[in-house]
């Protein structure tokens, strides 16, 4: 027997900590926002969502509270996420006249109980059919076309923006995983601490990220790159522009780099030994937006022994992931994990 109506127009969300991208079945990605939302202290109504709502951080007014309802990988924020996930349900449903979609949210792993039932409810209210969850690294699994319903094992490493998100995959399930709280946030900070601490300026967290992204790298590039940047002079409080080099966001990134290599290779000294061997001829594969720092599959690569590949489009491979499970259901329901509950 079927679980869904197959003409119905599915919706597949990534909710990341840092960004929220929503998937609709025949268009591809249609939604690509920051997980940020705006909401007016008094009436408890939406003003903003997205990009718009990630301008007011750190400006807003007292009746005005802008926030990332999610940190590190979990739901700081019940409210402000049921409000944010209601806003892009209906706007998307709006848009696209998609009716009563089914809709596939990939959660991260270490989502509590409390937090599941908060993401369907929020989902359900805003027109959703049906709802099924399905935890961040085995969407990008999926995401990033590893056959994970197979009896072999893939290794998959999401680096989001809350948490990086090391899986051993086989036969629908997760067989080894580890969660960590450092991944694009951290590094982030790391840069904002670096900065501070060796140029004497302060920085904001946009312009860390766009040092991160531009000139960031995990080993010595080729070739040095190097870019302006303005800030907070902390000697006397006045604007000032400094050149900042590749080696030195290696230098600041470094401590974090190397947790997250760690984690990566504990994982792989607890996966059996018939998963190993599947995984040594495989190779270990990047996904989420910090696979794209400059060198680090080279460094993964080097630590563990291993071929390390960049998943195609790797910032998509969570939502990707969301949107193949709904295409492929029946094969894959035992991914989802509202629908091994329900068995």
């Amino acid at each position: 027997m079927k679980l869904f109506s197959l003409k119905s127009k599915d919706i597949g969300i990534d909710l990341g900590t840092a960004n929220t991208l929503v998937t609709l079945k025949g268009k591809g990605v249609i939604l690509k926002e920051p997980s940020v939302v705006a909401i007016d202290r008094r009436s408890g109504n939406i003003l903003a969502t997205g990009h718009e709502a990630k301008e007011m951080l750190g400006r807003t007014p007292e009746a005005i509270k802008a926030v990332r309802p999610l940190k590190d990988g979990v739901i700081a924020d019940f409210t402000a996420t049921q409000l944010m996930l209601k806003n892009i349900v209906t706007k998307v449903c709006q848009r696209y006249n998609a009716g009563r979609p089914r809709v596939v949210v990939g959660v991260p792993s270490g989502i509590t109980e409390v937090e599941e039932r908060a993401v369907e409810e929020s989902v359900l209210r805003a027109g959703a059919r049906e709802v099924y969850l399905i935890e961040e690294p085995m969407a990008a699994a999926i995401g990033a076309n590893l056959d994970v319903a197979e009896p072999t094992g893939n290794i998959i490493v999401d680096i989001g923006g809350g948490t990086t998100e090391v899986a051993v995959v086989s036969l629908g399930g997760v067989v080894v995983s580890h969660s960590l709280r450092i991944a694009g946030d951290e590094l982030d900070e790391d840069i904002i601490d670096y900065v501070k601490k060796e140029m004497g300026l302060a920085i904001g967290e946009t312009t860390a990220e766009e040092i991160k992204i531009q000139i960031g790298c995990a080993s010595p590039l080729m070739t040095e790159m190097s870019m302006e940047i303005r800030g907070r002079d902390l000697t006397n409080g006045l604007p000032r522009n400094v050149v900042i080099t590749s080696s030195q966001v290696e230098e600041a990134m470094k401590n974090s780099i190397n947790e997250i290599i760690e984690i990566v290779k504990t994982t792989l000294e607890k996966t059996p030994p018939e998963l190993a061997s599947d995984i040594v001829e495989k190779g270990i594969v990047l996904a989420g937006g910090g696979a794209l720092i400059k060198n680090l599959d080279k460094l993964l690569s080097q630590r563990t022994g291993m071929p390390v590949y960049i998943a195609e489009n790797p910032l998509e491979c969570v939502v990707k992931g969301t949107g193949k499970t709904l295409e492929d259901l029946e094969r894959l329901k035992s991914v989802l994990i509202n629908a091994r509950k329900r068995r």
